[in-house]
């Protein structure tokens, strides 16, 4: 077990049909940063669904409300999680209300943000700013509209470090700012050696634990 022994997996994974897989995923990625104001902002409602979600179950809410996350009054769309199943509908209706405000000038973050090409600086702008979001939450969101150099910290992704003993189990669920970077630094090593970004990383981690690659 070790850093190495997964990258080996990680590998046999890159040259079968999980690669192909994984590299179309990140293509469609790439092409939803390009899409319009309105589009990226359904992906933001998206990453704010899943926190203490399942990915899955939020991306049939995601295609269900679609074009509600825009305009819907905040008790319909409470109305429409609970339909749904969502785990949280109260506070998701309430983040999501309160992304709207933003929605005008996503592109001009995204854009502005990213003059100095580091996209640390860019994850902490909208976890700052994003009611809901975390670092994770919105390197989720980040990394599904094109941007590939940031980690995706879950349950999934700490269990396979775990057990591979590239990290020691965090006593605690929720995983603050600092070490949420030192696990960080540990999966862009773990990148580095299979020679693939944090964003395709996570997507093969995700893989291994799950059988699915999803968004």
């Amino acid at each position: 077990m070790g850093m190495d022994t997964l990258a080996k997996d990680i590998f046999r994974l890159r040259n079968g049909e999980t690669g192909q897989i994984v590299q179309n995923r990140m293509d469609e990625f790439r092409a939803k940063g390009a899409e319009d104001e309105n589009q990226i902002f359904k992906e933001l409602c998206f990453c704010l669904l899943t926190a203490n979600f399942t990915s899955e179950r939020g991306i049939k809410i995601q295609n269900a409300i679609d074009d509600g996350f825009i305009y819907l009054a905040q008790e319909e769309l409470t109305a429409e999680l609970i339909r749904l199943g969502h785990r949280y509908p109260n506070a998701r209706s309430k983040y999501i209300l309160a992304a709207r405000e933003h929605k005008p000038k996503l592109k001009e973050m995204l854009e502005l943000s990213s003059k100095n090409k580091n996209q640390k600086d860019v994850r902490h702008l909208f976890a700052e700013t994003v009611l809901g979001f975390g670092y994770k939450e919105a390197s989720h969101f980040l990394r599904n509209i094109g941007y590939d150099d940031l980690a995706i910290i879950d349950f999934h992704v700490v269990d396979v470090l775990v057990r591979h003993r590239i990290i020691r189990k965090p006593k605690q669920k929720s995983l603050s700012r600092n070490l949420y970077l030192k696990i960080e630094t540990a999966l862009a090593k773990l990148a580095k050696c299979c020679e693939i970004s944090q964003g395709e990383l996570d997507l093969y981690l995700w893989y291994m634990e799950t059988g699915k690659i999803l968004k």
